[in-house]
């Protein structure tokens, strides 16, 4: 039984409280349950309880069974001092002489909830827990009321936000708290699309944005600092008039700011199965367009309020060559397309909204959050197979907000089948949950 279970029988109270007394029939009654923690220690704080004839007021701490407290050795650690009652799904009996004690040997009652849960709960759990599928509620998903789901749908956009958000406030620390660069590295990052992103992270950290924008307005020269420094120049088994150009500011540039030791192996970059629009070469063409066409993407991303606007200012086309070519030395028969439209909205969804909601929390403006949120209900829906899949359960998805609610509620309580942390599943498990009616 997962620990999990625990919480919620008790969080709740579901189970049985006539006659409710510990392991060692010490009588019990619940004042107040406790609140649950989100950190280490502990699992809910500030409960009250009266036990035999005393008030207590303290934590709970919640295991499968008796002697996992003895197996994860809180009696010898002083953040279990302040348990008041240890709950077990199982009292599985230690031997007296591993008294479930703090550190200063006083015992701690323990109270056991398998013989006090109803069966009918239990077994709606377990439908959830033991179901096969990817999203565990799928057969049951159409009878939990709208109005849970959109609950639901909202958490999961908001807990989303804030995960992201800590990832770019990482980057930021990692610059030295400096926007600009958060942003140049941020974006290098989504440029990638996730199959290159982890090289586009490295060499935006190969070449830090200062260096780019002291020579943007030679569009040539950033090229060749982030194509050599890529190592995509290296062994060119092929040459025009370009790369030649590229190889001399190359050579250049790169003793000027040590970038030689910094260069990328060619070998990190991913090429197959991508289509030529998706190239590493072609992407790296465009960031520079952008480098060099805006002074401050960062502000592009923060003052740029209507969407329209924010999408123009990412669908700007390559340099020449980048028009008719998607490698070095081989020109196209037709011309290399400009950032697509979906790639544009891809780009805001992963950089200027998570942007957004780090700003927000730095400056405690939640005007930002509420643009972020704003941009995401404006933007289009994304289309994957996860996307798909909650489509089948006509969950509607019309925008990047629902994608993205879609997404996290997936990938952070369907596959690690946190049901009981959703408030779909707790619809499908507690007693009298609120259904659609049929």
């Amino acid at each position: 039984m997962p620990e999990s279970f625990l919480y919620f029988l008790w969080q709740y109270q579901y189970f049985s409280a006539l006659g409710l007394s510990t392991t060692e029939g010490e009588p019990v009654q619940v004042l107040h349950p406790g609140f649950r923690n989100p950190n280490a220690g502990p699992d809910f704080l500030n409960a009250r309880l009266i036990v035999g004839d005393v008030e207590w007021g303290g934590t709970v701490e919640a295991h499968t069974k008796t002697s996992d407290w003895l197996a994860h050795r809180h009696q010898h650690d002083p953040a279990y001092d302040n348990v008041i009652l240890h709950l077990v799904w199982e009292n599985d009996r230690p031997r007296p002489q591993q008294a479930i004690a703090r550190t200063d040997g006083t015992p701690i009652p323990t109270l056991e909830l398998k013989d006090r849960t109803a069966g009918d709960l239990l077994q709606r759990y377990l439908q959830l827990a033991d179901s096969g599928e990817s999203i565990p509620c799928a057969g049951q998903f159409q009878t939990v009321h709208p109005l849970r789901r959109t609950a639901m749908l909202d958490k999961a956009l908001m807990q989303r936000l804030e995960q992201k958000a800590g990832l770019v406030y990482q980057i930021y620390e990692a610059t030295g708290q400096d926007w600009e660069e958060t942003t140049y590295r941020l974006l290098a990052i989504n440029f990638g699309f996730r199959i290159n992103a982890d090289p586009m992270e490295q060499l935006s950290r190969a070449v830090p944005l200062k260096v780019i924008q002291k020579h943007r307005n030679t569009l040539i020269q950033v090229e060749a600092m982030l194509f050599g420094t890529a190592g995509m120049l290296r062994n060119l088994t092929e040459r025009d008039e370009y790369t030649e150009a590229l190889l001399r500011e190359y050579r250049f540039l790169s003793a000027k700011y040590n970038l030689a030791d910094k260069e990328l192996p060619g070998y990190i970059w991913k090429w197959s199965r991508l289509r030529p629009a998706n190239f590493p070469t072609l992407r790296l063409a465009q960031i520079v367009s952008l480098l060099t066409l805006h002074r401050s993407l960062f502000s592009v991303f923060m003052d740029t309020t209507e969407v329209a606007d924010l999408l123009r200012a990412l669908q700007i086309h390559p340099s020449d060559y980048w028009r008719t070519h998607y490698r070095f030395g081989k020109a196209t028969e037709k011309a290399a397309p400009m950032l697509g439209s979906s790639s544009a909205s891809t780009l805001l969804i992963n950089t200027a909204v998570p942007l957004l909601a780090a700003y927000a929390h730095h400056r405690n403006q939640p005007h930002y959050i509420d643009r972020a949120v704003g941009l995401l209900e404006q933007l289009p829906a994304e289309k994957n197979n996860i996307i798909t899949r909650w489509t089948e359960l006509d969950l509607p998805i019309t925008s990047a907000f629902d994608s993205q609610a879609s997404l996290e509620l997936y990938n952070e309580f369907c596959l690690p089948k946190k049901c009981l942390n959703c408030q779909i599943g707790l619809a499908l498990v507690r007693p009298g949950g609120i259904l659609v009616d049929k």
